[in-house]
């Protein structure tokens, strides 16, 4: 039986955490990144190991299409190929569109569409080969809908982009036996909000609660599933119907 092994850029905290630790007890090797959170990323590569998964935690920064190499050659080496690939990492930060730096319009682009491209550029010949892969990308609730979004602008763009990018990927890799997908979070409470915030935005969601990371990770674990073989180029937003 073939052992499937994942690699998860931001996987050291949040929902790529949270993705890593469920695959693992699954029986998935795990392969995760991270920039600057190397305590956190070492603590998930033991918890992993702890449910009997082997594990890396590689110190990667992804808007470097250099270092992503490096990153997905070493997984490929050491745990023996890539059967799905999680594009989580991505940095954000809200600032109003007219006092945006250039450094911080285009650290958007270089954090979070850039190394979906890095990435899934690397990952599609191994793929091909095993004649099998999931690649599943993060984008936001209401990319899709192309809205003005003065503060957060350069960021919400490049999430609506990542969208166009995964629906190529699909297409182009589709006959390979490769399906990518992306997956748009609402508000989610991965940790990194406070509660106060969380529980005020739970009253503009229609289903009356902010997601948890068990919602985002049943969502990731359907897609690399085979049941959602057929499901490919498809956007699904996990909302709770907010932005809808």
């Amino acid at each position: 039986m073939v052992q499937r092994v994942a690699l998860i850029t931001g996987g050291a905290r949040g929902i790529g955490r949270a993705i890593g630790l469920s695959l693992a007890g699954e029986g998935w090797s795990i392969a995760l990144c991270y920039r600057t959170s190397a305590e956190a990323a070492e603590e998930t590569a033991a918890a992993c190991r702890e449910r009997g998964a082997r594990a890396l935690a590689v110190e990667c920064d992804v808007s470097d299409s250099g270092a992503c190499e490096a990153l997905v050659a070493r997984t490929a080496e050491e745990l023996g190929r890539i059967d799905a690939l999680f594009n989580c990492a991505g940095p954000y930060h809200r600032r109003p569109l007219l006092e945006e730096t250039l450094e911080g319009w285009h650290a958007m682009f270089d954090g979070n569409l850039h190394p979906v491209f890095y990435t899934t550029r690397l990952v599609a010949p191994i793929m091909r080969e095993q004649g099998f892969g999931r690649i599943v990308n993060f984008s936001m609730a209401n990319a899709d809908r192309m809205a003005a979004q003065p503060g957060v602008t350069a960021h919400y763009i490049a999430k609506s982009a990542i969208l166009i990018l995964t629906r190529t990927f699909a297409k182009v890799l589709g006959p390979d036996g490769i399906t990518v997908n992306a997956i748009s979070p609402g508000f989610i409470d991965s940790g990194s909000a406070p509660s106060e915030e969380l529980a005020s935005m739970a009253k503009k969601i229609p289903a009356g609660y902010v997601g948890s990371l068990d919602d985002a990770v049943s969502a990731a674990r359907y897609l690399v599933s085979e049941e959602a073989r057929y499901v490919n180029g498809t956007n699904l937003v996990l909302s709770g119907g907010w932005g809808v």
